[in-house]
């Protein structure tokens, strides 16, 4: 069977529990997601409200405290919050990305030290991160040893290192003051070969359970792996990976047990989060934007709005009001059954965000007043 595009955007959504709303634990749910994006702290927690029946805030402020789920740094070398036994093996499969990004760029490079300088100080970074430690005070430690180029450096380490985001309070745990402690044990400073490869393989397998059927393009999209890791990793799964024939000429992976809705399953209205990762996780223009609206809602400087959702595919964007309402803007007319649904949605987000943070996203308002196509309005207050 050849799978439409429709069927692709309903597989992602229904991996992505965007069909509907389900009862899971907090921990789990970010399991099944694969991870999070978690660049503006706020994202983690409306994109599991968006996903989850009766999501209460509270659980995931206790995951993040207790450390059953964990914010560092991943995938397309962004903040991500994944499941805690996830983090060693997909940190493992990133790690070559993740440091080439750092120790290659020319910030770091202008410090004259090489790579192997800022190899040296990891293991001694995971005694003084026992507690939180902020920035500045990494770089007083840090300063220590490399005198003048703490800041570059340690703006380097706190993308490869094995450390992750510590909780500092804030209506989204993680405030405007960054803190960083030592990631668990398990987190090798530096994995061997082995578990360089048996990372990369699981983070596939859980990329596919997540936004799966999908190219290896897409996978390389998501994580910013190089084809060499990914062939390898796919390789190495063998049978573990079925191939299945898209709307395009080159084949996607899937898993055997996996299955994919039928194409005239309806999608609610949904409104998604800042960087969503169901918006990012395929080559572009992806599988929910039309290309016609990609560029309205993917900025140049690579902000992703928060996205309306109508029938599974974006149909606009969203802000909160200086009165703690919402405003949809729709870029296209909506029919009455979009509309309600909408509204309703914007209802129970209102709802939520009052006793959390009313204003949400609120330097990213300047989008909106670069202007932005109006093919309907809708304003739903406090």
């Amino acid at each position: 069977m050849t799978l439409t595009a429709r069927q692709l955007a309903l597989a992602t959504l229904d991996r992505q529990m965007l069909l509907r709303r389900e009862r899971l634990d907090v921990t789990e749910a970010v399991r099944r997601l694969c991870a999070l994006q978690a660049q503006e702290p706020a994202s983690p927690y409306l994109a599991l409200w968006n996903r989850l029946e009766d999501f209460a805030f509270e659980d995931l402020d206790a995951a993040f405290t207790q450390g059953s789920v964990v914010k560092a740094s991943l995938m397309r070398i962004t903040l991500h919050a994944v499941h805690t036994d996830d983090h060693a093996p997909f940190r493992a499969a990133m790690l070559q990305t993740l440091r080439g990004a750092r120790l290659a760029d020319a910030r770091f490079r202008a410090t004259g030290l090489a790579p192997t300088d800022a190899d040296a100080l990891v293991p001694g970074m995971a005694g003084y991160l026992t507690r939180p430690r902020t920035g500045v005070e990494m770089e007083r430690e840090l300063a220590e040893t490399v005198g003048e180029h703490a800041h570059r450096v340690w703006w380097a380490l706190r993308t490869y290192a094995p450390v992750r985001h510590a909780p500092t309070g804030g209506p989204w745990s993680f405030g405007h003051r960054n803190a960083y402690l030592a990631a668990t044990p398990a987190v090798a400073a530096a994995p061997s070969p082995e578990e360089v490869a048996d990372g990369a393989g699981r983070l596939l397998l859980a990329y596919l359970r997540a936004f799966g059927p999908a190219s290896a393009a897409d996978f390389a999209r998501f994580t910013l792996l190089t084809r060499p890791v990914i062939t390898r990793a796919v390789n190495q799964l063998g049978d573990r990976l079925v191939r299945q024939a898209g709307p395009g000429p080159t084949a996607l992976l899937d898993l055997p047990e996996a299955s994919v809705p039928a194409g005239d399953t309806p999608a609610p209205p949904r409104l998604l989060p800042m960087w969503d990762s169901s918006l990012l996780a395929h080559a572009a223009p992806g599988r929910l934007i039309p290309p016609g609206y990609r560029p309205l809602v993917v900025r140049r400087n690579g902000d992703i709005l928060p996205c309306v959702l109508v029938d599974g595919q974006v149909a606009g964007v969203w802000r909160t009001g200086a009165d703690g309402g919402v405003e949809l803007t729709a870029f296209h007319p909506l029919t009455r059954t979009g509309r309600r649904g909408l509204t309703e949605e914007a209802q129970r987000l209102v709802s939520v965000l009052a006793g959390r943070d009313p204003a949400v996203y609120r330097r990213y308002r300047h989008w909106w007043d670069k202007g932005l196509p109006v093919g309907e309005r809708i304003t739903v207050g406090p």
